[in-house]
Order: structure tokens, then sequence, then C-alpha cells
């Protein structure tokens, strides 16, 4: 069975300085990273949520119930500068998914934001549909195959991680 990594890899056999072997596996990882990609995109979209408000939706759920946090933890979890989490926050707030809550503990500057119960609700259908999508790609490989390919992976992970490896671009 030839695949898109296949044709890639023949057509530059002998023009290009690459260990074919090496060249595969990256472009394959590679391209599934765009599959992937395009299927969250697609999932997202079917909800209404833009990637941003995904991520900010996302940082709350994974808090558990009340689904809360401060703007400041929020902005650093997600690499955001504090005007820009403003900005997110003042967006999803409109859209009824994170409210504001002023004074939730003895000190009343304090603000919290929390996951309405639309927006749990979008981001649960967003999950949904991402998890769906991710399946259907794995689902070619069995248990033991997914557990082989996770491990090796992990490996792979671990060794650039600990900086053993240059970063790729």
């Amino acid at each position: 069975m030839e695949d898109s990594v296949d044709r890639h890899i023949a057509r530059w056999r002998d023009k290009a300085p690459f260990d074919e072997r090496v060249e595969a596996i990256v472009t394959r990882i590679q391209m599934l990273r765009k599959h992937v990609a395009q299927a969250k995109g697609r999932a997202l979209a079917e909800v209404g949520l833009q990637e941003f408000e995904f991520e900010t939706l996302h940082r709350l759920a994974s808090r558990g119930e009340p689904w809360r946090a401060t703007p400041s933890e929020l902005a650093a979890e997600l690499m955001v500068s504090p005007a820009g989490m403003t900005g997110r926050l003042d967006s999803l707030e409109n859209a009824g998914l994170v409210r504001r809550l002023r004074g939730l503990t003895s000190d009343r500057r304090r603000v919290d934001v929390e996951l309405t119960e639309l927006g749990h609700s979008r981001w649960f259908a967003a999950m949904r549909l991402r998890g769906a999508a991710e399946d259907a790609m794995v689902e070619v490989l069995g248990p033991d195959d997914q557990d082989v390919l996770s491990d090796l992976l992990k490996r792979m992970l671990a060794r650039v991680e600990a900086g053993g490896a240059e970063s790729v671009g």
C-alpha cells in the first residue's frame, strides 16, 4: 500500500541528502499532524468555536467543577499577554461561554473566570468530535500496535524533550 510519503521519497531519491527511513518517519509524523489539525478545526467549526476560544475553555474545564481560574493563571498557561487575555475573556463572556466573578475570596479585588454551562457544553461537544476524529485515525491499528506506536513515539519525544536531539522545525 503506497501513501503520499512513499511518492515524496521517490520524487526526491538521489536529489536530496537524507536518510530515506528517517525522512519517511518524520514526514509521516508531519502529515499526520496536519490531518489531526484539520480534523480538529472541522470539529471546532461544527460547534461554532475558534481555536483560541476552545483553548481557553479547555483550560477552565481541566480544573473540574466549578471550572474556575484567575485571568492571570489562564494567561500564564496559554502564554498570552494580560491584555490579550482580557480580549479573549471579553469575547467569551459576550458569547455567554464564561463569566467573571468578583470577590469570591476575602480579597475583593480578585476576579475569577468561570466556565458557564453553555461554555462547558460547547467545549464538551468539541472534545467529543475531536476525539472521534482521532479515534478514526488510529483505529486502523489494533490495540497492541497502538501500544507499540505510543511507546516508540514516547521514546522519541522524551529524547527531544531531554535535549538529546536537535529540535526539528
